[in-house]
């Protein structure tokens, strides 16, 4: 185990020491109050497992297929905008790292780094995508990452407005502090200032089937928290439905993943792959996603602590996380991604 056995738990108060506090602040807040992002990572402690016994688990093998590519552990990063506010290098740390972890990473539509940069570190990426208003603005964009290589689109619906958030007294707003040259970097000029450039307020099934054509590629649809939703995107055209409240930032106040995630995979795991994120930490929190019948999980803010370090730390946050997924599996009884799928007992801890 590398440097400790709880250092997955300690990156955010390495993070909170040593980023600038309006960066910090963006990374952890959440909407309004807080409470969904606050809940998150209790809601992944309170399942309990029930592990198989009598199973040799000499070989564990992690690796898992998503949309018809093999990777070499099931965990990937979400898509997180003001990578290179905490470290100079940003996407293309984070990109290597993965490269080198057998991970899958998602990118940000705002990233602050070209789409061909990121590409060329040979990382298997996705892309993270609105749509605005006017859906033909997004077309230059959308082929940009085709070009560089994206392996899908990843439609996220959860966001018609960006949800409040209450800012700290006496700690400026990040987009006050942060280089704007570090933002948006694959938008044409004056994007933002068009006509139509706002965020769309009529998405609908139709916009899954607009990308999948546009594209040429899968399109996973991220921030789905009920199975009737699900059945939509799947009947649309979706090849994966990406369970999701946004890290909390939206709407507050909203259901966690840990709870919505089996719902979701009985209503479409047959028909589409399903993943998760939301609080996600740990090995454990991995092992507890897989059990709950997702075919990947996903981390947002770990990976960004961890990214303080460049490549160096986000390859030690893939390394311990390996560690524990693969004692988690052993201790589980399951050699595979496959036979984790239904550990889940159908209880969680009684709340103090």
């Amino acid at each position: 185990m590398g440097p400790g056995a709880r250092w997955l738990d300690e990156l955010e108060e390495r993070a909170r020491d040593v980023l600038p506090a309006p960066v910090f602040e963006y990374v952890v807040q959440g909407a309004r109050d807080g409470v969904t992002a606050a809940e998150a990572t209790a809601a992944w402690r309170s399942v309990r497992l029930r592990p198989r016994v009598l199973h040799d688990v000499t070989h564990v093998d992690t690796s898992v297929e998503l949309l018809g590519r093999t990777y070499r552990v099931p965990w990937g990063v979400a898509p997180s905008t003001l990578q290179r506010a905490i470290h100079p290098d940003g996407e293309l740390a984070m990109a290597r790292a993965c490269a080198d972890a057998g991970s899958l990473m998602v990118v940000s539509s705002n990233a602050g780094t070209s789409f061909a940069e990121i590409g060329a570190t040979g990382v298997e990426w996705w892309l993270q995508a609105y749509l605005p208003a006017d859906r033909t603005l997004a077309e230059p964009m959308l082929e940009r990452a085709v070009a560089a290589g994206a392996g899908a689109v990843v439609l996220t619906v959860d966001t018609p407005v960006v949800g409040t958030k209450y800012a700290t007294p006496g700690t400026a707003a990040v987009w006050e502090s942060v280089d704007p040259s570090i933002l948006r970097v694959n938008f044409d000029a004056g994007y933002d200032e068009m006509p139509g450039a706002e965020k769309a307020l009529d998405l609908g099934p139709h916009d899954i089937g607009w990308v999948a054509a546009h594209t040429g590629l899968p399109v996973v649809v991220k921030g789905v928290l009920r199975a009737e939703d699900a059945v939509r995107c799947v009947q649309a055209g979706a090849g994966g439905v990406w369970v999701s409240n946004h890290g909390g930032r939206q709407l507050d106040r909203t259901a966690q993943t840990a709870g919505c995630l089996g719902d979701v995979v009985a209503a479409v795991g047959e028909q589409a792959e399903v993943y998760v994120d939301g609080g996600i930490r740990n090995g454990l929190d991995v092992l507890t996603a897989l059990a709950l019948g997702a075919h990947a999980a996903f981390l947002g803010r770990s990976p960004l602590f961890a990214l303080l370090e460049g490549s160096r730390g986000v390859a030690q946050l893939h390394a311990e996380l390996g560690d524990q997924v693969v004692e988690a599996l052993r201790l589980a009884g399951a050699r595979t991604v496959a036979e984790a799928r239904g550990l889940a007992g159908t209880t969680r801890a009684t709340p103090l």
